[in-house]
């Protein structure tokens, strides 16, 4: 019996128990390594990482290999663009907002301060325009890009004294996204760019006043609970971060067809898995960071408001001076416009009623 004959009578299942393999076994052996921005330390953000380079292995029997290195391993944790696009590297898995510095439209890809939640991101990305629009961005810096995780709405950070109104913030040394310290630059915020792995002994040792990094599972592993007592919320600069996966141009277009479709599962798999595990987690480290006296706040509507003023203003600022972002982001806008417009008669509502209930 020829092979097409038996792929017609006996199905995938067939072709396995005859030893036919499926036509991704014909492949050839691909080892590639990956930087990634965030320390071996967060299972969650480091470990979506590896989520991704496992499913790739295990689709194509091994012979896919990817390595996952750590911030600072092969290179900087904010080097990892420089190292894709210059081929040092097949891949990196990083927040594009640290890239703020290259160009403000690396944030779109990610979180930009009051801008979209993760499922909001998700349609975007998914079903939208953005996929489309930052691949178009990114091919400049020899990259592809696919979402690879999403925190979720973010704490506003850890504070060691407390920040009450727009006055309490002039000469703070904050460490935060740079987008985020843009906006807050105004008020008198140093603002201050650290790697995660390097938070706590700058926070412990008093070189900055506070920080934020994602949220209570992580703070808590981070421990800057032991060193700053005040927990602000919310994050209002990152209301649903996307991480992405960066693949090197050469890179990717050398991969067969059969092989880039097992990225791009692989990639969404890593998506899902990210916003799951802190879901799942958060809610119990935040019950443990409060039992041990941690001291929650919510960021006040003075300093909300002026915030916000503060992000429109530069939102203008660049559509003046920012041709590339400031085709993403009438597209981004008016994709956030009509998505708040829905959520406000759904899960708002929804949300407001169940969290105020009693279960």
């Amino acid at each position: 019996m020829d092979r097409r004959s038996l792929i017609k009578h006996a199905g995938i299942a067939g072709v396995l128990a005859a030893g036919a393999a499926p036509a991704v076994h014909a492949q050839a052996a691909v080892r590639w390594r990956m930087a990634s921005s965030f320390p071996k330390s967060l299972d969650t953000i480091f470990g979506t990482g590896e989520v991704f380079a496992k499913a790739v292995s295990d689709a194509t029997g091994g012979k896919f290999q990817i390595s996952v290195h750590a911030g600072g391993e092969l290179m900087p944790a904010f080097g990892v663009v420089d190292g894709v696009q210059n081929g040092s590297v097949e891949m990196a898995h990083t927040a594009p907002y640290y890239f703020y510095g290259k160009d403000p439209t690396f944030c779109l890809g990610c979180a930009v301060p009051f801008g979209m939640n993760t499922r909001q991101m998700n349609a975007w990305m998914y079903e939208g325009n953005g996929l489309k629009l930052m691949r178009e961005f990114y091919a400049k810096y020899n990259i592809i890009n696919f979402p690879g995780g999403n925190t979720g709405a973010q704490m506003g950070g850890w504070f060691r004294k407390e920040v009450k109104t727009v006055a309490d913030l002039k000469g703070l040394k904050f460490r935060s996204n740079p987008f985020c310290g843009k906006v807050l630059e105004p008020f008198g915020v140093i603002p201050q760019s650290i790697p995660g792995a390097d938070i706590y002994p700058a926070l412990e040792k008093g070189t900055i006043d506070a920080a934020e990094w994602v949220g209570p599972y992580d703070d808590q592993k981070l421990g800057f609970n032991k060193v700053a007592p005040f927990y602000y919320y919310p994050g209002w600069w990152e209301g649903g971060p996307q991480l992405d996966l960066y693949i090197n141009t050469k890179a990717w277009e050398g991969l067969s067809a059969e092989y880039k479709a097992i990225v791009e599962s692989a990639a969404t798999r890593a998506n899902i898995t990210m916003t799951a595990r802190y879901d799942a987690k958060n809610p119990i480290a935040l019950k443990q960071l409060v039992g041990s006296g941690t001291k929650l706040r919510p960021f006040s509507n003075e300093i909300m408001n002026a915030a916000f003023k503060s992000a429109q203003q530069i939102y203008s600022d660049l559509n003046n001076s920012n041709p590339e972002w400031k085709k993403v982001y009438a597209d981004y806008a008016k994709f956030l416009a009509d998505q708040n417009a829905w959520f406000r008669f759904s899960e708002g509502l929804f949300d407001r009623f169940m969290q105020q209930q009693k279960l």
